[in-house]
């Protein structure tokens, strides 16, 4: 075989201080765990409670805790701007950062803003201001992702005809998600939705189904959630996102799960996304020409939590340090959410929607 995956990317730059805003779950066991892990420098950290922020500090070695994040933001050290905050207070943190000269960048985190039309102006606010606005979609830089991307890019498989994403999994909700009306497509199915664009470009159609998850005890419009996209090539995939996945009393045996598969021309991909069981994803794949038919199993040792978040940094780092766009770029996020838009209407009007990007 002289294919030769290539699981997680290089780190080609960590010369810029970072800031971080929120010290929940997200930051200190994925953001604050891949920082360390890869060497880039955290300068400070803030949150809504302090004493939450200094017990982070204290854990990851950060040196500065500011009272406050509009204190993090006027910090002259900070270069790089890290946000783990709700959806909802993330738009005025981008454009305070956006006014402060010594921030080169930010990593905001998905859902980029509760309207497709925030997120456009935030889009525009960037680029006006002249920094480098990036999206933290970092199911992309799954271990699996990155490999089967390469196989796509390289032809082993030849022309995609049928994509899925199953997934049977519980995730965690964090509480704030209880005051939105909108639940798994805006903070689950985006991550499936966004790796397919992510692989095979931006879809034509798409049509989604949903019911409410029976373990949500909040109110929510979207729980279970069926969606297909339809791409210009005539590829069709299917991203499915079961938040219920049956009961899970104790004695009950898990068995929650997210397989993908990708069908081409010449070959077939098939792995799993191990974030349900803490496991690293895995990968196999037939080609016709590059195994002969068989199949072919690489693997890693590295996660999509915590070790993905590595390359997220890393693309906002080398972008601001070459002056190019962030691989995760907000233009490209917004296309995301463009499409998570269209699955919203999908389900309100029981029809197929035809995406149209000509606006973004």
């Amino acid at each position: 075989m002289s294919f030769t995956p290539k699981p997680n990317p290089d780190i080609r730059v960590r010369d810029y201080k970072i800031g971080c805003i929120g010290a929940g779950m997200i930051m200190a066991e994925c953001h604050l765990a891949a920082y360390a892990e890869a060497g880039f420098p955290v300068a400070a950290i803030a949150s809504r409670t302090k004493s939450k922020a200094e017990e982070v500090a204290k854990r990851w070695d950060i040196p500065t805790v500011h009272d406050t994040p509009e204190d993090l933001l006027a910090d002259s050290e900070i270069e790089i701007l890290d946000i783990a905050y709700p959806p909802s207070l993330q738009p005025a943190l981008i454009r305070a950062a956006l006014a402060q000269p010594h921030i080169k960048g930010i990593l905001a985190q998905k859902p980029l803003a509760l309207s497709l039309e925030e997120a456009r102006a935030l889009r525009d606010e960037a680029k006006a201001a002249g920094k480098s606005l990036s999206v933290n979609q970092n199911m992309r830089f799954d271990q699996s992702m990155q490999v089967l991307k390469q196989l796509l890019d390289g032809g082993i498989l030849g022309e995609p005809v049928f994509a899925q994403i199953d997934m049977h999994a519980i995730p965690h909700w964090q509480g704030f998600l209880a005051d939105y009306d909108r639940l798994t497509l805006s903070n689950m199915s985006v991550h499936h939705l966004d790796a397919l664009r992510f692989l095979f470009g931006d879809p034509s159609e798409v049509t989604s189904l949903t019911r409410t998850d029976p373990r949500t005890e909040f109110d929510h419009m979207d729980g279970i959630v069926v969606t297909t996209l339809r791409f210009p090539s005539g590829l069709m995939a299917l991203s499915l996102e079961d938040v219920w996945s049956g009961p899970r009393q104790e004695g009950y045996e898990d068995d929650q799960h997210i397989h993908w598969r990708v069908e081409c021309t010449k070959g077939v991909a098939r792995g799993t996304i191990g974030w349900p069981t803490g496991q690293a994803s895995t990968l196999e794949f037939a080609s016709t020409d590059e195994t002969g038919g068989k199949w072919q199993s690489p693997g890693w040792e590295t996660m999509w939590f915590p070790h993905a978040f590595i390359g997220v940094m890393e693309q906002l780092q080398y972008a601001i340090h070459t002056g190019s766009t962030p691989a995760l770029n907000v233009a490209d996020n917004v296309r995301t959410m463009a499409l998570v838009e269209a699955a919203y209407q999908s389900i309100e009007h029981g029809r197929t929607v035809r995406l149209d990007l000509s606006n973004d």
